[in-house]
């Protein structure tokens, strides 16, 4: 039988502590001080618990009851209540403190804490670096609810005009991440940049939007390329293009009469280059790694011109898809293409924060610079020096990162 209010407001106090049960587990403990307190028993993971949901009469039957069956669904749906109301009670309490120090960057870290969880610590890492070259220093101290979409323009241009334009493109993904992090903790009513495509601030090389992997997502792959069972001339055109990350057709067309192997560069020809107008060739300096899956090449060879021919022979190369066709085989249809190193190693190179690397020379490696529009006095070996140096540390930065599981640091390319 279910209690009644009269019983429970009639209750009186004895020596000892006794239960006026209502059904289901939910009961009034009456004291011997003359408390009356509601409680649910319960099983969770083959453990008894106990849930309080207050005292009468300030939580009333109805409550109390109204409570008991919120519980129970929660249960039902494999849910531990009490956890649940333990968690709530935490969120509220870091929602507060946060609230405290309204700043950009207290709000950006407290963003940066919850995204966190469960990603890979090398990302995680160079995510917050980024957050405080880019935005702290001129705009971390400011209110997050105060900053205008100009300010957050001019930081964005600032990032594009010292070449690095991808880099100004992830933090405005990353602005808008935080954003949406502050209006949900009800930090920030509007998102100053929730209306910015980068098309429309940003007007620094074109981004090739080809599907790619997270960084931590890399010795995976990078892996399953090793152990590739399909065509091994296949398996070293991948392999060549993560270490050189040249465009597809860049790869496929590679003459071996481009290679000069005294000096460990490959020189590609301006008219084969995606921007037409250029007028000179483009110069990828070949690492250790690099040679040695290009004498893997000229071991198996069959063509005397042809890097990669068509399997039917003849004067054809190797189709634009067989590289895509491989990946799919591993199983990243949709999330891989062979364009995807390209944005890998601009990431990656971008963010190792590496005083070697300056962002102008990883544009030109990405061969993003248009030749036409620069000083007479440009040549071909421009900055090959400094790009030499970053290719080897691309290629070993690979090497350990196929030899890892997860990424944590800068592997062998820290050295």
């Amino acid at each position: 039988m279910k209690l009644t209010d009269l019983q429970v407001r009639s209750a009186k106090p004895t020596d000892k502590k006794y239960k006026l049960a209502d059904g289901g587990g939910l009961y009034l403990l009456v004291s011997p001080n003359g408390s009356k307190l509601w409680h649910w028993k319960y099983r969770v993971e083959g453990k008894e618990k106990l849930m309080a949901f207050g005292p009468y009469p300030e939580v009333t039957i109805a409550k109390a009851r109204d409570l008991h069956t919120r519980a129970r669904k929660a249960l039902d749906a494999g849910t531990d209540p009490m956890r649940e109301r333990k968690n709530e009670k935490i969120a509220a309490v870091i929602a507060a403190n946060t609230a405290k120090d309204n700043s950009f960057e207290s709000v950006a870290r407290a963003w940066h804490t919850h995204w966190s969880k469960g990603k890979d610590a090398a990302n995680v890492g160079r995510c917050l670096r980024a957050m405080e070259t880019n935005l702290f220093p001129t705009l971390g101290s400011l209110p997050v609810t105060e900053i205008k979409t100009s300010l957050f323009v001019v930081a964005l241009k600032q990032i594009e005009n010292r070449g690095a334009p991808e880099v100004a493109r992830r933090t405005l993904g990353t602005i808008n991440k935080i954003y949406r992090y502050a209006s949900a903790h009800d930090l920030a009513e509007r998102n100053p940049v929730a209306d910015l495509k980068p098309g429309t601030i940003l007007v620094g090389a074109p981004v090739e939007h080809f599907a790619r992997v997270d960084v931590d997502e890399l010795p995976g792959l990078l892996r399953k390329i090793e152990v590739y069972r399909g065509a091994s001339l296949t398996r070293l055109a991948i392999k060549l293009m993560a270490l050189t990350f040249v465009r597809t057709q860049e790869l496929i067309k590679a003459r071996w009469s481009e290679f000069d192997f005294q000096k460990n560069l490959w020189t590609i020809p301006a008219h084969r280059m995606k921007q037409v107008k250029n007028v000179t060739p483009h110069i990828v300096p070949l690492s250790k790694q690099a040679l040695d899956v290009l004498a893997q090449l000229r071991e198996a060879a069959d063509n005397a011109d042809l890097l990669f021919p068509c399997e039917r022979g003849g004067t054809k190369t190797m189709s634009n898809n067989t590289i895509l066709y491989a990946l799919e085989r591993m199983g990243y249809k949709g999330e891989m293409t062979g364009h995807g190193f390209r944005g890998l190693a601009s990431t990656i190179l971008n963010e190792s924060r590496d005083p070697r690397f300056d962002p102008k020379h990883i544009e030109v490696q990405l061969a993003h610079v248009e030749r036409n529009k620069v000083t007479a006095a440009y040549n071909a070996a421009v900055y090959l020096e400094d790009r030499t140096e970053m290719m080897q540390w691309w290629a070993d930065y690979l090497d350990g990162a196929r030899q890892k599981r997860r990424l944590g640091g800068l592997f062998a390319a820290a050295g």
